[in-house]
């Protein structure tokens, strides 16, 4: 039987590592970053840093990839001999993008199947390396597609930020309680309900107190499973990234592996200087 050739297209808001884009071959839309002057491409010609450096002066608003620019990866991956296409998103409650893939894949000549993984940032992207090496490993498709649904709930996300403000201006606040964090000086850890919306799992007083805490949250979360791996995303936070890397890898030796790495310019723009997040996915 002969290997069913599948492409993974992923959103840049999955944050994926780069290097694991490169080696997997995967395909990426960019979603867009729009300042008044001009619109950039996530990840293709602007970097967090410039999106930091910029915050007090303008903090610019994102969107998602256009219909002409998505039909144009589709096309490339049919030119390429590809039969089938498994799309990886952010969740659909905190981005259209879902929508827009599901809408388009379904004009497409290729079967096109797009998860919504109910989760953001690095906490998407282990469900799409996961798929990446389902379908290295020659996965068939509709086993493929039954088995990343399933693993949905299996992953999960947590992060912190050092003001809230940011998620306020975006609209993305979700479910978060914003004011009682500011005044009291309490660090929420958020993290994405089963709609895949924003809310609050814990709140901390003290920034290093609410990191031990999020490493707990994934603790509990991980139980006595025995296979999983985990992801530390940073956005403007690199020593305490780095710490907090250390910590990850001192709690749990046993996992498959601790990535780490930065998040994206798009949701840079949402979360503002100073996250720090992490995802944490069960395997079989």
């Amino acid at each position: 039987m002969t290997k069913e050739k599948i492409a993974l297209l992923v959103d840049s808001g999955t944050d994926v590592p780069q290097e694991m884009i490169d080696s997997y071959g995967i395909f990426m839309i960019p979603l867009k970053i729009i300042y008044k002057e001009r619109t950039y491409t996530d990840k293709i010609d602007i970097t967090p840093e410039q999106v930091y450096a910029h915050l007090k002066e303008e903090v610019p608003t994102t969107s998602l990839p256009d219909g002409q620019a998505i039909q144009e990866i589709f096309d490339e991956i049919k030119a390429q001999g590809y039969q089938k296409v498994l799309a990886v998103t952010i969740s659909s409650g905190l981005s259209g993008t879902y929508n827009i893939l599901r809408l388009l894949g379904e004009e497409q000549t290729m079967d096109v199947y797009v998860l919504d993984t109910k989760s953001i940032g690095i906490g998407a992207g282990l469900q799409a390396i996961h798929a990446a090496e389902l379908i290295d490993q020659g996965m068939g498709w509709s086993e493929l597609i039954a088995h990343l649904e399933k693993k949905v709930t299996e992953s999960k996300v947590y992060f912190n930020v050092a003001t809230l403000e940011y998620l306020q201006k975006g609209g993305r606040i979700g479910l978060v309680t914003s004011l009682v964090g500011t005044a009291l000086k309490l660090n929420p850890t958020i993290s994405c309900n089963e709609e895949g919306v924003y809310h609050t799992v814990a709140k901390t007083r003290g920034r290093k107190k609410s990191l031990e805490n999020m490493v707990r949250l994934v603790k509990e979360f991980v139980g006595d499973h025995p296979s999983f791996r985990v992801a530390v995303a940073q956005g403007d936070a690199m020593e305490e990234g780095k710490w907090l890397c250390e910590f990850v890898q001192q709690t749990f030796p046993q996992a498959e592996s601790v990535l780490f790495g930065p998040i994206s310019p798009a949701l840079v723009v949402h979360t503002g200087p100073g996250l720090l997040g992490i995802g944490v996915q069960l395997l079989d």
